[in-house]
């Protein structure tokens, strides 16, 4: 417990200046690259970028993003959250962040997933009728390929592979997640192919994933996985000197975030009251430094964490209060949070 990774999740949501004007994606990008080097001086663990191909996040391209940074940074792990695989190559996904890897000097990492938006299948020229199958044969052929070793593969989607070796060669290893939503089938899959299991959790409380967290444990010794498998999570929030002004800041980007998805999905505005709801008792991580510190230390606890990550952009937030969350997140909650876990350990 007291070697738990604490990392930090954007999706690169446009933002606006302080006077509320809509800030062009340009400049959301520069500022993303700043808040990681905040990241990284601060001694924060990883940050991962989002991909997505929609006018309310200006993050397409994580990769190219994370090898600016890396000229930035030092230490922090560089990743995403997620990669889109079900609409991308996994050979080039692999290429991509062997070389970033390489330019970081070993500090890459790649989260790949189905991705919880769709509009990446018709712009690359899928259908959504493949939707399972090619995130399933994309993922074998990924696992295949951080084995770094000759890949054979036959399926239903692409040519077969026969024998074909990748460059450039990583110095110790790629390493990759798998975000999972919560299905069993999904935490299966992560077993099988020997790629661990970062869980969403952006909605409800934590602890409703202990099932899926035990299934993660059975399945490993059930498969004769010798080495245990690292356990991630991700979730929202927002720090502030506060509750009270951690909840003003956050509610109407939030709010303005969950009209725009619930309306495209088809779900109910949210209310101030299912805000606090999710905060008191749901996926939240939402105040003062000692609260939110709380919150993280009884979820690495209940769920066994080896990572947390936090997503600190939800919505429409200035870049200011953005870099002052992130400063209270490593310079005041992780090192409360720290500090519990190793009494505790």
């Amino acid at each position: 417990m007291a070697h738990v990774e604490f990392g930090l999740n954007t999706f690169g949501d446009m933002t606006v200046d302080a006077e509320g004007n809509p800030k062009s994606s340009a400049q959301v990008i520069t500022d993303v690259v700043e808040e990681a080097v905040l990241a990284d001086s601060l001694g924060i663990d990883a940050i991962g970028l989002g991909e997505h191909h929609r006018d309310d996040y200006a993050i397409s391209a994580p990769d190219m993003i994370l090898a600016a940074i890396a000229s930035r940074t030092e230490r922090i792990k560089l990743g995403t959250a997620v990669t889109v695989l079900s609409s991308d190559d996994p050979l080039r996904v692999f290429e991509r962040f062997a070389t970033l890897d390489a330019v970081s000097g070993g500090r890459a990492e790649v989260v790949v997933g189905r991705g919880s938006f769709t509009e990446s299948f018709p712009l690359f020229g899928y259908t959504m009728s493949d939707y399972n199958v090619l995130f399933e044969e994309k993922f074998e052929i990924l696992s295949l390929a951080l084995k770094e070793r000759p890949i054979r593969w036959s399926g239903s989607h692409r040519l077969p592979i026969e024998g074909a070796m990748l460059m450039p060669k990583t110095e110790n290893g790629l390493s990759a997640w798998v975000g999972v939503g919560g299905s069993p089938e999904s935490v299966i899959r992560s077993v099988q192919r020997g790629i661990p299991m970062m869980l969403a959790v952006i909605g409800g409380a934590p602890a409703r994933f202990r099932p899926f967290v035990d299934l993660y444990e059975r399945a490993q010794k059930e498969f004769g996985v010798e080495t245990p498998m690292p356990l991630g999570m991700h979730s929202p929030g927002h720090v502030a000197e506060t509750d009270e002004q951690a909840r003003a800041e956050l509610w109407e980007p939030f709010r303005a975030n969950r009209i725009r998805i619930g309306r495209e999905r088809g779900w109910g505005d949210p209310t101030y009251e299912s805000f606090v709801e999710e905060i008191e008792h749901g996926a939240l991580f939402v105040g003062s430094p000692e609260t939110v510190a709380q919150k993280i230390y009884e979820t690495v606890r209940t769920l066994d964490l080896d990572r947390f990550d936090f997503k600190y952009a939800n919505g429409p937030m200035p870049h200011e209060q953005l870099m002052t969350s992130l400063n209270l997140y490593g310079s005041a909650v992780l090192p409360r949070v720290r500090e519990m876990l190793s009494r505790a350990s």
